[in-house]
């Protein structure tokens, strides 16, 4: 491989997703190289079909203040729409925090491309290798790729440069229930909760085994192993039993203690309880509640 085709590696995703060629009607070369100039904020508009659709209020202050101190260090990217008007492409927190920070202009890369379809699937793509979405957001934008612009999951592999089994966990976390994708796009527990959870059909003991998880601060693997425990159920109902009685007797115990509980089981299968208490009186009372 040439040297030239070497660097060429790392634009193929848009390429390849933009299906652009010498006899295409957008010149490649504005699309890998924009050029970029100082445009009117008030000449910017947000694309509504932005794939983004949480932005942490405390992270666009803090980009805020960082935009007031050092200015816009990366250029947003946009797409002209006429003389006055541009769309943005990639880049609306910082377009936000842009405007808050009171800024008349903003740093853009302008990219000649006008067909609404390539500007979306470049809006989504490009957002994705930037790691700039939460999980959620990433399985819906790959999901509006499948059923929108018919890609299928190698095309999209391909595209973001993402492994196949990768780009099928994101979709797979759409099948988890509503609340429950609600606590990974707010942080409440991370992709790979979420990747366990998919595996148990039962939305209530899915919500159940989620409770659980953000009450004890379960690990990925100790959620893991609940629902091993829950998978097995039509070959053991033992398992389903001893799971639900794992869950059943965290709550109980945080009920009776007023504190959070940890149960945990080792290799011989004993199983430990692990409590704090604000003080020794506390413990004393429980334990005089105990022997009443």
């Amino acid at each position: 491989m040439s040297n030239k085709k070497q660097k060429k590696v790392l634009g193929r995703g848009l390429d390849a997703l933009l299906n652009t060629s010498d006899d295409t009607q957008y010149k490649k070369e504005n699309l890998i190289t924009p050029k970029s100039l100082e445009i009117d904020i008030k000449k910017i508009q947000v694309n509504p079909n932005q794939p983004r659709t949480n932005f942490d209020s405390s992270e666009i202050e803090n980009l805020t203040i960082s935009i007031k101190d050092l200015g816009v260090i990366q250029p947003i990217t946009v797409r002209e729409i006429s003389s006055e008007n541009f769309e943005i492409i990639s880049g609306e927190r910082r377009f936000r925090a842009s405007k808050l920070a009171g800024l008349s202009s903003i740093p853009c890369y302008i990219k000649g491309v006008d067909n609404e379809t390539d500007i979306l699937k470049m809006s989504l793509v490009e957002n994705v290798q930037r790691v700039d979405l939460d999980p959620i957001e990433i399985g819906l934008t790959y999901e509006r790729l499948i059923n929108d612009y018919n890609l299928n999951i190698d095309s999209i592999s391909r595209i973001v440069g993402k492994e196949r089994s990768t780009v099928s966990n994101y979709i797979r976390l759409l099948k988890l229930d509503p609340i429950i994708q609600s606590g990974i796009r707010d942080g409440f527990l991370s992709m790979g909760h979420g990747r366990a959870l998919i595996n148990i059909d039962d939305k209530k003991l899915q919500l159940e085994i989620y409770e659980q998880i953000i009450s004890s601060k379960l690990s990925v693997r100790q959620t893991e192993k609940i629902v091993r425990g829950n998978r097995n159920t039509n070959k053991s109902s033992t398992n389903s039993d001893v799971s639900k009685i794992y869950i059943d007797a965290t709550n109980k115990f945080e009920k009776l203690f007023d504190s959070k509980v940890k149960l945990k089981e080792n290799s011989e299968g004993k199983v430990s309880l692990t409590a704090t208490f604000k003080s020794i009186n506390d413990l004393y009372l429980i334990l005089k509640k105990l022997s009443d």
